[in-house]
């Protein structure tokens, strides 16, 4: 591995290609096939750390046009990067990134620049840090808000051991919604240990109201201010400022704590003196494009022995798009879940059809007929279908952002004052509300609507952001009703029966894909029978139990099998909470052999089911019961095909199972060829 050059304190030739030391290849026809980075002038002027960013920029652009994702996150933040990598000597210090999408161009710094093309794909990069991937990725994020919380955790645990190395993190706008950020930030302040936290503003707002608003500024005298708080002297002079004030005593030091703060809040931004109420010193806004001053400022923080926790405001630009640009993640993400089966599959406009458009949909004609419907919407993204409401009912629509937990209790708050709320948020995203959803909505059976999004496997987003356990931990609530649909016809049947619901909370759950069908209903859903499912087949022997949307699998493998001469009973579960009764002792009493299929992890429909027969008696005869759950191990970024057949959720996988219980396992190894 390669190692900085000792007279240089930039660490950044460290972070280049292990096998080739301080070398680089580029491929730009415009620029050098190869840097050395040994020979870049350690002053912050260097010429070469600005074509290296341009080349970086350029690349991650390339790339962007290939896989039409957004990349302006990283784009954005490649300065920075550059100015933290020439800095702190990475992997010896740690550098933790709160954001997956701002770390590309960290990934091309750290080795990875050739891998990139597999961003998000099977056995290639992940779209976020990972400390499998690299030693340089110290902390696996994505989610958010983590950085600060671990990083405190890295220093405390450095000054224990008395090692002496640098903990960076990285943080933005999005992520400075979650409370667990203001958590972090006054433990550190408490606890005074050496950390330096990278706020990377650049300029976004949740609410369209405060964009408009005046933005914070970057200037000469701004620059200059940002140094001077850096400088060594400075903060120097300040300490011994304090010592002086504390020996006269008096109230001196409370009066002259307050003169700073007041000084320093004159200079800073708005809204600064809230960090160093949390006991960080503040340093900033600084410019996130200008290399010089990024340098400047870090090694100035970098240089201190007893710094305490800083935090440096850096204000970056991301380049803005047209609308369709904008949303060309949301969409690739939608169109990379495309149902399994393209019979099934269809096209609306430029874009598939998604269970989110027919979410809404529903919504708007069910807010139509009752004006107390509000939506509360939570996560790091909105989808592009959700502005139809919006734009509609502008005042009953509630985006929070990364803020889930207050997500759950404004819901409840909302429904204690009489209204109807549904409460969207991603099935991962939602485990950070775990504990508001057990005592603030369900101990208290306070009917809040969960919509729960992205459930089940997410493709390229891999086991971040996948939304497997959202079965089994709401399934467990003693008032919860807990339901799927395995079609938009059914979606939007729950989304009537969830909006009639008014004694307890109730939940269901949808995938990231497209639509089932090509013609689902307009007119809206008509209220569900609620524990209540279907038989879809009727069949002998073997019956398939789907819940949600691996129901299209079941009938998948019933057409499978029916080319071996094999009728199946294909039973749609709709609800895991309330189960069925009737239907459940209906397939125990007429079939051999009873398979349950979901998209979940163990613990969930399965079990409940598995639960119900056996304290019913239909375990102690004939009758074969055997679940298919997802494995009990993450599964990694690739593509939703991929991943369920990783999973043994496909319709081959579930006929494969079926043959093997029927004693027919040469055809079942067949099958799986």
């Amino acid at each position: 591995m390669g190692t900085a050059p000792t007279q240089c304190p930039s660490g950044i030739a460290a972070n280049f290609y292990f096998k080739l030391s301080n070398r680089i290849e580029f491929s730009s026809s415009n620029f050098p096939s190869t840097l050395d980075i040994s020979k870049i002038n350690c002053h912050p002027n260097s010429k070469e750390l600005k074509l290296l960013a341009d080349e970086i920029h350029s690349e991650l652009s390339s790339i962007m046009s290939k896989t039409r994702r957004s990349f302006k996150a990283s784009l954005a933040a490649v300065e920075l990067t550059i100015a933290l990598h020439y800095v702190f000597h990475a992997p010896v210090n740690k550098i933790l990134w709160d954001a997956g999408e701002q770390t590309y161009a960290h990934k091309i710094l750290t080795g990875r620049r050739f891998l990139m093309p597999t961003l998000r794909q099977k056995n290639g990069l992940s779209g976020y840090t990972s400390r499998t991937e690299s030693e340089y990725d110290p902390f696996g994020a994505g989610h958010g808000c983590n950085s600060i919380s671990a990083g405190l955790g890295m220093a405390v645990a450095r000054d224990i051991k008395g090692k002496r190395e640098c903990v960076v993190t990285v943080i933005n706008n999005g992520t400075t919604m979650a409370g667990q950020v203001y958590e972090a930030m006054s433990n550190a302040g408490y606890l005074d240990s050496n950390l330096v936290v990278i706020l990377n503003d650049s300029r976004h707002s949740l609410h369209p109201k405060i964009d408009e608003g005046p933005k914070t500024t970057i200037n000469a005298l701004s620059s200059t201010l940002s140094r001077l708080q850096s400088s060594k002297s400075f903060r120097r002079f300040r300490e011994v400022a304090k010592g002086v004030t504390k020996r006269i005593g008096r109230g001196m030091h409370e009066l002259a704590a307050k003169v700073d703060q007041y000084a320093r809040g004159m200079m800073g931004p708005l809204g600064s003196t809230l960090f160093e109420e949390l006991g960080l010193y503040y340093i900033g806004p600084v410019d996130g494009h200008n290399i010089e001053d990024l340098i400047c400022v870090l090694q100035e923080v970098a240089s201190l022995d007893s710094m305490g926790p800083v935090l440096i405001h850096v204000v970056t630009e991301e380049k803005q798009g047209s609308e369709d640009d904008q949303k060309r993640e949301i969409v690739a993400r939608q169109e990379e879940g495309l149902n399994l089966n393209s019979t099934y599959s269809f096209s609306y406009g430029d874009h598939c059809q998604t269970y989110s458009n027919c979410l809404v949909e529903a919504l708007v004609m069910e807010a139509e007929k009752d004006k107390d419907i509000v939506v509360v919407h939570a996560g790091m993204e909105m989808d592009p279908s959700l502005q139809l409401f919006q734009e509609r009912f502008s005042d009953r629509f509630f985006d929070v952002g990364m803020a889930e937990q207050h997500a759950v209790t404004f819901s409840a708050g909302l429904s204690c004052g009489g209204l109807k709320p549904f409460c969207i948020i991603p099935s991962a995203f939602l485990q950070r509300a775990y504990d508001q959803v057990v005592h603030d909505v369900d101990r208290q059976r306070i009917p809040v609507r969960f919509v729960i999004t992205s459930a089940g496997l997410v493709g390229c987003d891999g086991p971040l952001q996948c939304g497997a356990f959202d079965i089994a931990f709401l399934s467990c609530l003693p008032n919860m009703i807990v339901m799927a649909p395995s079609d938009e016809n059914e979606l939007m049947c729950m989304v009537a029966t969830a909006a009639q619901v008014d004694d307890r909370p109730v939940c269901f759950r949808y995938p990231r894909c497209a639509l089932v069908w090509t013609d689902y209903p307009i007119h809206g859903g008509s209220a569900l029978e609620i524990g209540k499912g279907e038989v879809l087949i009727e069949g002998k022997d073997v019956a398939l139990l789907g819940y949600g949307a691996m129901v299209q699998n079941c009938l998948k493998a019933a057409a499978l099998l029916s080319k071996l001469g094999i009728n199946v009973t294909v039973a749609d579960a709709r609800f895991c909470k309330p189960l069925d009764i009737k239907l459940l002792r209906h397939l125990c009493g007429n079939h051999d052999i009873l398979i349950t299929v979901e998209e979940g992890s163990v613990g969930g429909f399965g079990s409940h089911v598995a639960q119900f027969i056996a304290l019913d008696g239909q375990l102690d005869g004939r009758l074969k019961w055997r679940p298919i759950v997802l494995p009990d191990n993450y599964i990694e970024h690739a593509s939703p095909k991929e991943q369920l057949a990783l999973a043994g959720l496909t319709g081959h996988h579930i006929a494969a199972t079926t043959l093997s219980l029927l004693g027919r396992t040469r055809e079942a190894l067949l099958l799986m060829c």
